[in-house]
């Protein structure tokens, strides 16, 4: 498969709009016309200035056809990157994010990576909002993975949805140490939105170009 994170970005891309060059273009047609018809006859506006004033005109009607031009060119490169993506489906995905999605068959999923040995390790939970909803501590190793069920603080199981994972660290003379973290998971769809293109992993949607590494499940 030819497609990388990075080359599919290229669709990822914001797509231009028509709006504004519409509005221009219309209001620059009822400008000219009103201004015809309210001329004064014996003083007849000055052909020069008529003549730039309709240059003007043909220049924004050019900008909204390339406009519209590059909308066809931009998702017909969508939908082949999307073609491309959906090889994606039913692999492995590991994401550059902190992000993991949960539902009640499948747990949030991490790998950290401590920049130095530690001594000691914390784990917080948000959800999207930026909520604490589970604390805990891990074993003090540079590097390991954390799945989580859902299991709160207060003893319920939190919702199904997006979760962020963010890991403190702490070093034997009790300084701070950067501690990594990525996600990953089976990828299950591939979404197109407004030019962007994310995969679905466990309910959460991640950017494709997040991606960094594919395995087979299993």
């Amino acid at each position: 498969m030819s497609l990388s994170p990075t080359s599919a970005l290229g669709a990822a891309a914001t797509r231009p709009t028509l709006g504004g060059a519409s509005a221009d273009y219309s209001m620059f047609l009822k400008l000219l016309t009103t201004q015809m018809q309210n001329q004064d006859p014996l003083k007849p506006m000055d052909s020069t200035e008529y003549t730039a004033q309709l240059a003007q005109f043909s220049q924004v009607e050019q900008t909204i056809q390339q406009t519209s031009k590059l909308n066809e060119i931009l998702a017909q490169l969508t939908t082949q990157n999307m073609a491309q993506a959906s090889g994606f489906i039913g692999q492995v995905g590991q994401f550059d994010t902190t992000v993991a999605g949960l539902t009640a068959e499948t747990g949030a999923n991490w790998t950290y990576s401590a920049a130095r040995p530690v001594s000691s390790l914390t784990a917080t939970i948000t959800d999207g909002s930026g909520k604490t909803v589970a604390t805990m501590a891990l074993d003090p190793a540079t590097s390991g993975t954390l799945s989580w069920n859902g299991a709160s603080a207060g003893g319920s199981t939190a919702p199904d949805g997006p979760y962020s994972l963010s890991i403190a660290g702490v070093d034997a003379s009790g300084a701070s140490v950067p501690v990594s973290v990525t996600t990953s998971g089976t990828i299950s769809e591939v979404v197109a939105a407004n030019g962007n293109l994310t995969l679905g992993v466990n309910g959460a949607q991640i950017p494709i170009g997040l991606l960094t590494k594919l395995h087979a499940a299993g």
